[in-house]
């Protein structure tokens, strides 16, 4: 093989990430099963993520950037149907009725518009909810009945579970002044939802927790509320933050030295130049951790530590007169560059690529004692990604499992699914050639007793020339073996999907 065909890393197909789908499913595919679903999982996963890169002739530079998609498995019976739809955001109706981008994103910059002044750019910076993007393709979550697709911008949009219609949009600016907010909010016991973004309060920038009381009639944002608040510890830089930690007496937020020049965001915004351009890392800079009280919402504690970049906590908890966060550590935020297209086409002739991925969970034990001082330990020495937990039962409580995806673009397999036992260090790995799954999401069995009880329900897609193709993965959450699985054959290729949520059917009444 000559020089410049060689792969750096022939196990992994990023192709997987470049997918644009052409075609929605708009009416159900029937699965082809192997193995067999349990008869007790009855529900519905819905995924979010990157859809399609084109937009006419022109397309996005980061992935981030990338129209979303809404995918849909409905599990009934032990058969499975699978649909997809993208998000009718404003972005999305703007560039399709453009036929060009028109619509600045994370890390595009759209074609000028003729017909803004600067007078209408200068006035979009007090309405960030109707000037950046509201293309919402990281995450999924319920409030109350109702499910919303998210992104880190303050407008949310509704969408019907079953036929993945984009039903509302709704601006936290008008009812909880987020200028923007994390993909990743807390959905509590009791339905209680709460959320990490930024506000201004008393002419002030500050980090804000947000909590939409749970109703069952009527709307949950009607009574949002700011029940903590922080001030950044760089005023004009204020840290960028994927997601935040919760506990019985705490609000866990993790400031990294990635941060948001919020100067750098007003000149972006005038020149139209992309979001990503705001962000700068600061390697020679700590990480602050900082506990906000449930009680008081005031400033509890604050820890130090060396510089660290991350996107997923996986949890935390109160142990030993100690709160515990465990997280997927990367040593800096090359993973987001690592994200553009242009890296992405070529990562197989960088030898530095695979470093840019190099996450690894961490656990870093936060002593409430006065003098003392925080502990680092490294869960597992493999790469781990989307995490998640037994999150109805253990979020914000001591436990002991955690699942992920593989990080490793240069592992033997990078489609690899992980299971990690935080206390006897045990790791297991479920693959299988030429597949690579998304975010394995905990179902657990009816009557189970243990916290892996259940099983895992991943979305997985194909390398190579298998392009118009997804599949319904389930795990045994125990040992990792392969439950079933649900084929299906789609009329357009199929990306692969970031977050997502997962509707236990419920029963009639």
């Amino acid at each position: 093989m000559a020089r410049s065909e060689t792969k750096l890393y022939p196990n992994c197909d990023a192709n997987v990430w470049l997918r644009s789908c052409e075609e929605e499913v708009t009416e159900p595919l029937q699965g082809k099963i192997t193995g067999e679903i349990p008869s007790w999982l009855q529900g519905t996963l819905l995924r979010n993520g990157p859809g399609s890169l084109k937009v006419g002739s022109m397309r996005f530079k980061h992935l981030f950037d990338s129209s979303a998609l809404l995918h849909r498995f409905a599990i009934h019976g032990g058969s499975v149907t699978y649909q997809c739809r993208f998000l009718q955001s404003n972005t999305y109706k703007k560039n399709h009725a453009a036929n060009r981008i028109v619509v600045t994103e994370f890390g595009t910059k759209a074609v000028p518009d003729p017909c803004h002044t600067i007078f209408d750019r200068v006035a979009a910076i007090f309405k960030p909810g109707e000037s950046l993007s509201d293309n919402a393709m990281i995450s999924l979550y319920p409030f109350g009945d109702e499910i919303y697709a998210f992104t880190e911008g303050p407008v949310i949009h509704r969408v019907d579970p079953v036929t993945l219609d984009t039903l509302e949009r709704k601006n936290l600016m008008d009812c909880a002044a987020l200028v923007n907010h994390t993909s990743h909010p807390h959905v509590m016991p009791n339905g209680d939802v709460y959320n990490l973004g930024m506000s201004v309060i008393k002419g002030r920038l500050k980090h804000v927790i947000v909590k939409f009381p749970f109703t069952e009639k009527g709307d949950m944002f009607e009574n949002a509320q700011v029940v903590a608040s922080l001030k950044p510890k760089w005023p004009l830089h204020p840290s960028y933050m994927h997601t935040f930690g919760i506990t019985e007496n705490y609000f866990v937020i993790v400031e990294q030295p990635l941060s948001v020049s919020l100067i750098n965001m007003v000149g972006n915004q005038l020149s139209n130049e992309p979001l990503a351009s705001s962000l700068q890392w600061y390697p020679n800079h700590e990480t602050h951790i900082v506990l906000l009280s449930r009680k008081d919402g005031k400033e509890f504690k604050r820890y130090r530590m060396e510089a660290m970049f991350y996107l997923h906590i996986i949890n935390c908890f109160e142990q030993d007169s100690a709160v515990v966060v465990d997280i997927c550590a990367y040593k800096d935020a090359k993973a987001l560059d690592a994200m553009y297209i242009h890296a992405i086409e070529t990562m197989q002739s960088n030898a530095d690529y695979a470093s840019w991925f190099r996450a690894r969970p961490q656990r870093v034990t936060l002593p409430l004692a006065a003098r003392a001082r925080l502990v680092c330990a490294r869960l597992a020495d493999l790469g781990c990604e989307t995490p998640r937990i037994h999150y109805d039962l253990v979020n914000g409580r001591p436990y002991r499992y955690f699942y992920a995806i593989s990080s490793d673009v240069d592992a033997e397999n990078p489609g690899t699914i992980i299971k990690v036992d935080t206390i006897s260090g045990e790791v297991k790995t479920w693959c299988d050639a030429n597949n690579y799954p998304s975010e394995p999401i905990f179902v657990p069995s009816p009557d189970g007793k243990d916290e892996d009880d259940g099983v895992l329900v991943s979305a997985v897609v194909w390398g190579g020339s298998r392009t118009r193709a997804v599949a319904l993965l389930v795990l045994d959450a125990r040992t990792l073996t392969e439950i079933a699985r649900a084929e299906f054959a789609t009329p357009s290729e199929v990306p692969k999907c970031l977050h997502g949520w997962f509707l236990p059917e419920r029963p009639l009444k």
